[in-house]
């Protein structure tokens, strides 16, 4: 089994914020219902949900400073919005979850896998 992460990225146009209060209501039960299809399937490893990136705080040591900057790492119209951590056989299942996740939140679901643990 590989483990992957479904990360959702909003543009903030066509997602969460441009929609009304009842049409976030269908977006979260489509989500909730998701999330407890991949629980029953056992691909379930963890999830979450993300603040708006002006909550970020971004830290950086850079020549042995350290400089912490309120705000998101990069100005840019897309963000991390959540992600699912799923443990699947191969890429093939995990882009189906990922079929169905970006269809419940209606966003753009970025599918990677988790690097190989180094042998010790």
């Amino acid at each position: 089994m590989t483990q992957y992460m479904l990360s959702v990225h909003d543009d903030g146009a066509a997602t969460m914020a441009a929609m009304t209060p009842d049409e976030m209501q269908v977006v979260f039960k489509a989500v909730d219902a998701f999330n407890a299809e991949v629980r029953a399937e056992g691909a379930w490893v963890f999830a979450g949900g993300l603040q708006a990136p002006t909550s970020a705080t971004t830290v950086r040591v850079q020549d042995g400073d350290l400089l912490i900057t309120d705000g998101p790492y990069s100005e840019t119209k897309e963000h991390l919005g959540g992600f699912w951590i799923i443990d699947v056989a191969d890429l093939d299942v995990a882009l189906k979850y990922a079929e169905r996740g970006s269809a419940a939140c209606r966003a753009a679901v970025e599918v990677r896998p988790f690097q190989d643990e180094p042998e010790s």
